[in-house]
């Protein structure tokens, strides 16, 4: 293995000097000998050995440097040659000589000759993969891997590419990678192999999707490489037959199915793809419903509030009701928004809840904190709904403050056609987990942090003119200045908030240097920031141009994620054309709306994020938007400014709409500014774009940086945008085209850039990836449609494609990252894309080892999420060039436009980088701009131009051409010295080709009506080049069988015949429908690639004749249809069209000069019989306001059909007299082409007229294809698991036997019989709580069934979760072994584990707690039952009659409209003669044919019941929000209005009302159940409606007349209610069915044909006496009766169903739903009895009392005024929740030192209870002007809160307790115990209902919340609690407070317990008594002392002197 470099010469240099050469390969440099004193030539004549370990991959490089040489100094570099070894790898050896390239990456003159082999280890020379370069297979020993290589394909050599969809294209003329200089590369392959190989390339839809351009074709050396031809078209036995190709040996798997993809680009591959859907429905407004439920707030911040929800959505505000004095209000309020808007503005709109406090008429109320979050991300949910999620409230003033809060809400947004699967309303238990419910999509943290945005607004460039110049001209008059006549200003908006700039005067270049700050919390959950740049003005502020920023896109969540961040970058702005007009039709485009039509600036910002430390005492606590200016930024920072140069050549023009008129018509292509000659900008801002700085000296280095040879003739490059206008040429009446004939216009601009190149190439590899993935899906998906064999082999190629694909980009995108003009988001951005694709590439990798026939499905959908994993990331945010425009221009006026993105024309040196259209010829449809385009208008083409693009550094421009079709002249424009321009100004072709085409169109189907009659006449219109012709018109038809051949001769094609063969230009077909007066009308488009045969080659098989196939035919957006039909291209030999193949003449004279399709081609027929059950006709019409009276229906099939007979009176029989016709008629063998089969209605009238009711096209004869059951395998054999239920009360959820069954044996199901015991043995070991669980028989009633079922059905769903996770785990854990992927999956995956496996182990507590309570059951639907039994269409099926055209918007909802009918009956269609071994059953009546044992169609008496249960979630239909909703049942000529028992107020009403009509089948047979609203003023409004088919379902198999309930009771709650008992009911099953049975046997056994089944035979009569019965055991049969054999299928058993309500005003979207059921009884048989009674439940009375015993440990809140001592006078309040005004007090304990307070007093609360729901009933008046009362259910609550008593300001508010009455913390036994947490973490304790446990006493505690916002213990109360029910309470009175009855004693408070102002002398007595008696004393004490003292001083004096004198 060794690659050897022969290096021969070096020419062409200058000057005379030594040269030395060095030849660099994977690291090892090799040197020449020096040459010395050469002059021009160095002739070198080395060879240079590398042996080489491993295989050489293709993209490695060899490089080679020429050196002047210097003893002295360093050699100096001359120029450099490096080359890419692609060619190397492929051919084995190569010469070529090539020019230099020198520092600055410019080409020199000087020239180098090599000459380089490639010897492989084995001697072979490695395969080329175009697009993986996977290393040959036969080298897969080198490679760890042991995998077969499945891309390469087993069509015989024709190599099919399955890579990432590159071109092997180019590299014909040239080599990928060299620096290529015009025509010197030479390249002269020394073996035959290197010949072209003809590489074939599938793409596109499959036969039934997208546009199917021809089929694959076979290399026309194919046979010089010793192939023999293969069929192309790959049926199953080519599976086996393996290619041996380049020796290796091939899986199977690698098969793209050629006969079923779509266009398919060959080796030349000089054409793309063009795309088949043309409208843009982007701006288009569709309508939209948020629906949102405030539930409840919980921990609001804030002492005793009186909160309002406040719901705002963009404008629109709506208000909750307000609760009084509580932070944990309960509303349950539902609103609706309705919005008309196009999807982009709907999901950037926001939604805002914030709870207001204390607000009224007077004052706004003060904020308590706001939450925020965009529609997208709701929508972008599961099912589009947040469902019972808590949203976090913020405080948006002080972002310092936490949580402020939380509201417990639904949100839904609802959009047309969406359903939203409301989960069923259960208990809400598990949703007070607040911190488990958040409302956060997933991925986002609970803990979210406040963070600042930045966006930077640099400057701008290129803008429009946003003035008339009129106006400016009047200035310069006036003030003789010349201004730019525009003021910017930029306005970002985001999260709800608008920041701007300041603005800029007059100018076209603005600068501001400023950024704009929001402070929002992160991650944010709006995800888009809009910028836009407006024009500031006094009349009127216009957008200039908006631009979004996705958040998602712009930063990454992961583990190793990065924060928002952006630029600096230029983004690029679209919008509406640039000349400036006062009212701009297309103002919408430059606000966002819609897709661009013109370029109209760029804006240079810059996005960042900083997290912020609330702690920190420097943030601006406030949340509102700042501007401050920032520093200018460098030049440099985007990136350096390179030239760009942009070639277009148009090829063809055709299909110009001839509404432009006959004025010349030319094309102008701009790229930003550049090129726009009408409303360009002015000149300067081109130069300046250079270099900003200096100009001329930046233009002079520009110049001499470009090659020398050019310097002369490009130096002033003039541009030519615009080709030169022509006039057009009539192709035929709804078209012209432009007569370029050989001579082809180009256009050429020069334009600079940053050159952000990387970014574009990194998009190009991930799409191509893509595009390849998206194909290859498509493939599988055509398989399975079409039924083909081994699906799954190709999807293995796929996901081996896809892994390959993915490190590929992974080495590409690793290469050179030139530092220049990298933002942060770059580097982030492909580390992450990198990770991503090695994730991929493993995951593909391990997932293809799982691909299994089972897991096909499966592994197809995560392959799915790949695609759109790709084509998320190829989505590069940030801009660098901007998109080509191309406009059609008649008159200097603009008419029509296409958008081409930079990226997809932008060339590369490596193949993968390169835009898929570049360099290659592209079909372009022009469409028009705006809201022009919308509707019909944009579904006619404007024109279709067949273009040639390439975009590039104008120093790599000399490759431009080579893509062109080969063949042609340059034509240059002659420029001042008579030099030449070095772009062609035209091209002209010298060689052309003479072609035929033949297109064999033979029929089309399910086209849309386009007449009133609902049918169309149509023709197709086909063109090729610049004709067109037209098949016949077929009147009245929508399935038209043309067979017709339209033969197009003397095409001119210009270019290479090879090129031609392999890419030949698409087929347009436009099929209309033509009217008589007027122009036809337009149905729709599809294309197709012709199959071609050059003149030398054979008409032979496997190529000739084509095959037919299916194109997909497109109306705008949505498809119309398919086209069966082939093309074929036939070029015409020099001696003329004798030589091609004959064309068969018409053989039927009639059809005059049409030719037929010929034999070959049309498909293969066989003579099938076609049965056909007529029915009946039903709701049919009025036609021209005249009545249906005489029917009948046609049908026909392939042109024969049969007729039924007439109904000769419809009002009174619309059903047919004679059930079964027939007709033969020939059908293709393959079923996938069978024709449509065709179904009208007309109208017999008087004289032989005859009108069209409506019609109906069955598009798939399919599903009614009879195909004979398989006598050795019955399907029946192995019956599946039989549960049998035993009990007589319980189904026993645990029990499962399963049996296997053979087919005829007498099999026995056992049944485990001892459950009974098993139940009591539970009981016992539960001790007695039990028995009060065990609920009393009489207490049950229809409406426990039916919450018990709901619980059932929701735990189902719960199980359904869990199972679904636990399969995904299973499956991760199986990944991750395999792949290792890291240890951050599997932590999460544990984490994940434990939660779900505490959730299990929850969840089984409950199902345990569950199966205590035993009650029947029925079966709730959370949809109509009519999906659950297929419609009731087991043999009787509807088919809808349409008339009228279809409306111009694509909206099949329009289709409701145009029904006029249905027609019921059924077809059978079965090749003729039946096979003998189908055996005709007893009594086969031969008149039914295959409809045997269908009932008889007379008119039939039944008595119909309906039972309205409940509505949810209606729409509101007042101001109010609310609606007063009643029932209206239409049946026949019956009507039910319910109207005066409308419920007031209510969108979630309980109606359980039931209704009996009787009618008579078919008259009445459409049922519709509606809900209106009760208006006092005015009619009362539709809510919604939903109608049931009764008929079907009154004949169904599934028997739907009355569900069997589960278990056969005669007494009670379950009563049987059917007429018909289970025994009867089996008997007649049985004989129906014409089945051996029922034969009952002793020990409970009943055997039906060879099936027996085991069960109970004992019941219980009211009395409880026991009788022997049957029932049980036909009931077992009956519910297992899809198990029988033969005859089985599921009997529809006691149900509820849940109907969505539909409104007509609003197609498609859900107005709420209704749950409801209907049951019907036959009035020939007994009568049944009353109506179940489902009225709802009446709330039972009940009284609570409470007693507040004492408080201990309450906080102290006041100040002794005296003494400055704490004390809190206490008192207690206490309410139910929702009865607020009823609240109640007890007296108040004053001045309690300790906290310690005595109360002994009583609160008594009557209320109104609903057992079955937990929700107290409260009716009042919403406000003074209510017309009645609203009734409330509300949870049942009690509220106890501790307050401290001011006298003269409000009283203080201390804390609460909350006790949910059904669960709550049992009280403490002393005030110790009492604890905070009981209040926090409820779970942790024991918890009490009260309406179990009646009465409860214990201490609770009292919390609030402090400062710091957390929760603290603030006192404690000893309470009791009493439940009484309201006959209890009446016979033990008691009386409130301490009053009699029942009085309680006065508390003993102690003495300091008074008022001071009340009682002067108490407290006089007690400040004196009791604190300060010692002090007083020792006052008195001293005050004596004293007195004696001054006594003992007063008298001493005079005593003294009376003792000295002695007196």
């Amino acid at each position: 293995m060794a690659l050897l470099v022969h290096l021969k010469t070096v020419t062409d240099l200058r000057g005379r000097g030594d040269r030395i050469a060095k030849v660099a390969f994977r690291g090892l440099s090799f040197y020449t000998r020096v040459i010395e004193n050469c002059e021009d030539e160095a002739p070198f004549d080395e060879t240079f050995r590398w042996p080489i370990a491993s295989n050489i991959d293709g993209n490695e490089m060899l490089e080679i440097q020429v050196y002047n040489y210097s003893k002295v100094f360093t050699n100096r570099l001359i120029g450099t040659f490096a080359m890419v070894l692609q060619k190397v790898v492929e051919e084995g050896q190569l010469e070529i000589s090539d020019t230099l390239i020198d520092d600055n990456n410019s080409s020199i003159r000087t020239c180098v000759s090599i000459e380089i082999k490639y010897q492989a280890m084995d001697g072979t020379v490695g395969a080329w993969n175009d697009s993986e370069f996977l290393e040959n297979p036969n080298q897969r020993a080198d490679h760890e891997t042991t995998f077969h290589f499945e891309t390469e394909s087993l069509l015989s050599g024709s190599g099919q590419s399955l890579g990432s969809g590159t071109s092997p294209g180019r590299s014909q003329q040239s080599l990928l990678g060299e620096r290529r200089s015009a025509g010197k590369d030479v390249i002269k392959p020394k073996d035959d192999k290197g010949k072209k190989e003809s590489k074939e390339k599938t793409s596109g839809k499959g036969v039934f999707s997208g546009m199917k351009l021809g089929k694959a074709r076979h290399a026309k050396d194919d046979h010089k490489k010793g192939h023999a031809d293969e069929p192309a078209v790959l049926e199953t036995e080519d599976l086996d037959r393996k290619a041996m190709r380049l020796g290796g040996g091939l899986d199977p798997d690698t098969i793209s199915l050629a006969s079923v993809t779509a266009v398919t680009t060959n080796v030349s591959n000089k054409r793309s793809k063009p795309d088949i859907k043309m409208e843009p429905s982007a701006g288009r407004p569709q309508d939209y419903q948020v629906s949102i439920t405030i539930i409840e707030a919980r921990q609001l911040v804030g002492l005793n509030m009186d909160p309002v929800v406040c719901v705002e959505i963009g404008e629109e505000k709506k208000y909750t009701s307000m609760k009084e004095s509580t932070n944990c209000p309960y509303y349950n309020e539902y609103f609706v928004f309705d919005f008309h808007v196009s999807p982009d503005v709907m999901f950037d709109k926001i939604v805002k809840l914030s709870v207001i406090h204390s607000k009224n008429l007077l004052r706004s109320g003060t904020l308590v904190g706001t939450f925020k979050l965009d529609i997208g991300t709701i929508y972008s949910q599961p099912e589009h709904q947040f469902y019972h999620k808590w949203a976090i409230l913020s405080d948006p003033g002080d972002i310092t403050t936490g949580v402020k809060g939380y509201i417990k809400c639904d949100i839904a947004v609802v959009g047309k056609g969406d359903n939203i699967k409301t989960p069923h309303k259960s208990n809400e238990t598990d949703e007070d987990d607040i911190e488990g419910n958040l409302l956060l999509p997933e991925g986002v943290p609970s803990e979210r942090q406040w963070a600042r945005y930045y966006v930077k607004v640099y400057r701008a460039e290129g803008l429009p003119k946003m003035n008339t110049s009129i106006m400016a001209n009047m200035k310069k008059a006036f003030i003789g200045e010349n201004k730019d006549l525009v003021d910017p200003y930029v306005q970002v908006s985001f999260a709800g908030q608008k920041g701007k700039t300041s603005v800029q005067k007059s100018t076209y270049e603005p600068v501001w240097n400023e950024q704009i700050i929001f402070t929002e919390m992160f991650p944010p959950l709006c995800t888009r920031i809009k910028i836009q740049i407006r024009d500031c003005d006094k009349v009127n502020e216009v957008a200039i141009g908006t631009h979004f920023v996705d958040l998602r896109k712009i930063s990454n969540d992961g583990d190793k994620g990065f924060l928002p961040t952006f630029g600096p970058s230029w983004v690029n702005m679209y919008g509406s054309t640039r000349n400036y007009t006062l009212m701009d039709e297309h103002q919408d485009l430059n606000e966002g709306l819609g897709e661009g039509v013109s370029f109209r600036a760029r804006l240079l910002i810059c996005i960042g994020m900083e997290i912020l430390d609330t702690a920190s005492t420097e943030i601006m606590s406030s949340t509102d938007v700042q501007m401050e200016s920032i520093q200018q930024i460098s030049d440099l920072a985007t990136g350096k400014l390179e030239e760009f140069f942009l070639f277009g050549a148009f090829l063809e023009s055709t299909m110009l709409d001839r509404r432009i008129g006959d004025k010349p018509v030319n094309f102008e292509v701009t790229i930003g500014n550049y090129g726009n000659q009408i409303d360009g900008i002015s000149k300067p801002a081109v130069r300046k774009r250079k270099g900003g700085g200096d100009t001329d000296e930046e233009e002079s280095e520009l110049l001499q940086n470009s090659s020398e040879d050019e310097v002369d003739d490009d130096g002033d490059l003039q541009p030519i945008s615009c080709t030169p206008p022509m006039k057009p040429v009539i192709t035929d009446r709804n078209y012209f085209h432009l007569p370029y004939f050989e001579k082809k216009p180009c256009t050429y601009i020069k334009s600079w850039w940053q050159d952000q190149r990387r970014r574009l190439y990194n998009a190009n590899i991930m799409d191509k990836i893509a595009d390849k993935l998206e194909e290859g899906l498509n493939d599988v998906q055509e398989i399975l449609k079409t039924e083909k064999p081994h699906p799954e082999r190709r999807l293995r190629g796929v996901l081996e494609e896809l892994s390959s694909g993915c490190i590929r980009f992974v080495s590409l995108a690793n290469k050179d990252q030139s530092a220049a003009g990298k933002t942060k988001l770059d580097r982030e951005r492909l580390k992450s894309c990198i990770r991503e694709m090695e994730n991929m590439a493993q995951q593909a990798k391990t997932m293809r080892t799982q691909v299994k026939k089972t897991t096909l499905k499966d592994k197809f959908k995560q392959v799915h999420v790949f695609l759109h994993k790709l084509r998320f990331m190829a989505e590069e945010p940030q801009h660098s060039i901007p998109e080509i425009f191309i406009w059609m221009m008649s008159n200097n006026k603009r008419i029509a436009y296409a958008r081409i993105p930079s990226k997809d024309i932008l060339y590369s040196i490596v193949d993968e980088e390169t835009g898929k259209d570049c360099g290659k010829v592209k079909t372009v449809f022009l469409k028009l701009p705006g809201k022009r385009g919308f509707g019909t208008a944009g579904w006619t083409v404007q024109a279709k131009i067949e273009v040639y693009f390439w975009l590039g550094l104008n120093k790599q421009r000399k490759d431009f051409l080579t893509g062109l079709p080969s063949g042609y002249e340059e034509n240059k424009a002659v420029q001042g010295q008579g030099l030449q321009s070095f772009p062609p100004i035209s091209l002209t072709y010298i060689k052309k080709q003479l072609f035929q085409l033949r297109v064999h169109m033979y029929q089309a189907r399910s086209l849309c009506a386009a007449d009133s009659s609902g049918l169309s006449d149509p023709f197709a219109r086909v063109f090729f080049s610049t004709q067109s012709q037209c098949t016949e018109v077929l009147q009245e038809t929508l399935c038209p069988t043309w067979d017709q051949l339209l033969v197009f001769d003397n095409i001119e094609l210009y270019g290479e015949a090879q090129e031609l063969r392999d890419d030949p230009p698409i087929v347009v077909i436009e099929i209309y429908d033509q009217d008589t007066v007027g122009k036809a009308e337009y149905i729709g488009r599809t294309f197709a690639k012709p199959i071609v045969k050059m003149a030398e080659e054979e008409y032979c098989p496997p190529r000739f004749p084509p095959q037919l196939e299916y194109y997909q035919i497109y109306r705008g957006n949505s498809t119309a249809g398919d086209l069966l039909a082939a093309f074929e291209l036939l070029q015409i030999p020099p001696s003329g069209k004798h030589n091609l193949p004959p064309i068969d003449g018409p053989t039927d004279s009639e059809r005059g000069p049409i030719l037929p399709v010929p034999k070959g081609i049309r498909p293969v027929l066989s003579k099938y019989r076609i049965e056909i059950l007529f029915w009946g006709l039903r709701d049919l019409k009025r036609v021209n306001l005249a009545q249906v009276d005489r029917p009948r229906v046609d049908i026909e099939c392939a042109g024969k059909g049969v007729q039924s007979a007439v109904i000769q009176n419809y009002k009174k029989n619309p059903n047919f007299s004679t059930l079964v016709k027939y007709f033969e008629v020939d059908l293709p063998e393959n079923e996938l082409l069978h024709p449509p089969l065709n179904i009208r209605v007309v109208d017999c009238r008087a004289f032989g007229r005859y009108t069209l009711v409506g019609s109906h096209a069955v598009g798939s004869l399919r599903k009614f294809i009879y195909r004979p059951p398989e006598n050795k395998v019955q399907n029946w054999v192995n019956a599946g698991d039989i549960n049998v239920n035993m009990e007589t009360e319980v189904p026993v959820k645990k029990m499962e036997t399963v049996v296997k069954l053979e087919a005829n044996s007498d099999a026995v199901v056992k049944v485990d019989a001892n459950e009974d015991e098993k139940s009591k043995k539970k009981k016992k070991k539960k001790g007695e709580e039990i028995e009060e669980e065990e609920p009393d028989e009489s207490m049950l009633d229809w409406w426990s069934k039916y919450f018990a079922s709901i619980e059932t059905l929701m735990e189902r769903i719960r199980q359904q979760e869990a199972a679904a996770a636990e399969a995904e785990e299973k499956e991760d854990t199986e990944i991750a072994a395999e792949g290792k992927l890291g240890t951050k999956q599997s932590k999460s995956k544990d984490k994940a584990k434990a939660q779900e496996k505490e959730k299990k182990k929850k969840q089984l507590e409950m199902v345990e707690k569950k199966e205590k309570v035993k009650i029947d059951e029925l079966q709730v639907y959370d949809k109509e039952l009519e999906t659950e039994f297929g419609n009731f269409e087991d043999w009787l099926h509807t088919f809808n009659l349409y008339r009228g055209k279809i409306g111009d918007d694509d909206d099949s909802c329009t289709d409701e409209e145009r029904i006029v009918g249905r027609f019921k009956g059924s077809i059978c269609v079965y090749k003729v003669p039946l096979p003998e071994d189908i055996a005709r059953e007893a009594g086969y009546e031969p008149t039914f044919g295959m409809f045997q044992g269908i009932p008889n169609n007379d008119l039939v008496n039944v008595l119909v019941r309906v039972y309205v249960v409940r509505a949810t979630e209606l729409h509101p239909a007042d101001i109010n929000g609310k609606a007063d909703p009643y029932i209206v049942i239409k049946l026949g000529k019956t009507e039910i209005r319910d109207k005066e028992n409308y419920i007031s107020k209510q969108l979630n009403p309980v109606f359980g009302k039931s209704f009996d009509i009787e009618v008579t089948f078919p008259m009445e047979s459409m049922l519709t159940v509606s809900i209106y609203d009760w208006d006092l003023v005015g009619t009362d409004d539709l809510i919604g409606e939903t109608k049931l088919d009764l008929e079907n379902r009154y004949y169904s198999k599934h028997r739907a007349t009355c569900g069997i309930a589960q278990q056969y009771s005669l007494h009670g709650y379950n009563m049987w209610r059917d007429p018909v008992k289970p025994t009867q009911l089996l008997t007649k099953l049985c004989k129906e069915n014409k089945m051996d049975g029922p034969h009952f046997g002793p020990g409970g056994r009943v055997k039906v044909a060879n099936r027996v089944f085991t069960g109970p035979t004992e019941i219980e009569d009211e009395n409880g006496v026991k009788k022997e019965t049957d029932e049980h055991l036909s009931l077992i049969v009956l519910h297992h009766w899809e198990e029988v054999p033969r005859v089985g299928c599921r009997l529809v058993p006691e149900h509820v169903e849940t109907r969505p309500l539909l409104n007509p005003e609003k197609p498609g979207i859900e107005q709420g739903r209704i749950e409801m059921f209907v049951d019907m009884f036959p009035k020939d048989m007994p009568a049944p009895g009353a109506p179940i009674d489902i009225s709802p439940r009446k709330p039972k009375k009940y009284e609570l009392r409470v007693i507040v015993w004492n408080t201990d440990e309450v906080i102290l809140e006041d100040d002794d005024y005296f003494t400055g001592e704490k004390s809190s006078d206490i008192f207690v309040r206490g309410w139910l929740k929702g009865q607020q005004e009823d609240k109640q007090d007890t007296d108040v304990h004053y001045h309690s030192l300790t906290g310690e307070g005595n109360f002994n007093w009583r609160f008594i609360f009557p209320f109104d209870y609903l057992m079955a729901e937990e929700k107290i009933v409260i009716s009042k008046k919403e406000s003074m002007f209510s017309w009645d009362e609203t009734e409330y259910k509300i949870p049942a609550r009690l509220t106890l809160q501790v307050w401290d008593a001011d006298h003269f300001s409000a009283d203080d508010f201390l804390g609460a307790i909350e006790l949910d009455l059904n669960r709550f913390t049992r009280g403490a036994k002393t005030a110790k115990l009492c604890t905070i947490e009981m209040a926090t973490d409820e779970s942790a304790f024991p918890t009490v209902s009260i309406f179990k446990q009646k009465r409860v006493k214990g201490w609770w505690p009292f919390v609030a919340r402090n400062e710091n916002d957390e929760m603290e213990l603030t006192g404690k109360v000893e309470a009791e609690l009493h439940l009484l029910t309201a006959e209890e309470a009446e016979k033990s009175p008691a009386g409130l407070a301490r009053n009699e009855p029942e009085p309680l004693e006065k508390p003993n408070r102690p003495d300091t317990s008074f008022i001071w102002f009340l009682n002067p002398l108490k407290s006089i007595k007690y400040l004196i008594c009791n604190r300060y008696k010692w002090l007083i004393v020792k006052i008195v004490l001293a005050l004596l002392l004293l007195i004696m003292i001054g006594l003992f001083l007063y008298s001493m004096p005079g005593y003294m002197v009376k003792k000295l004198l002695g007196a």
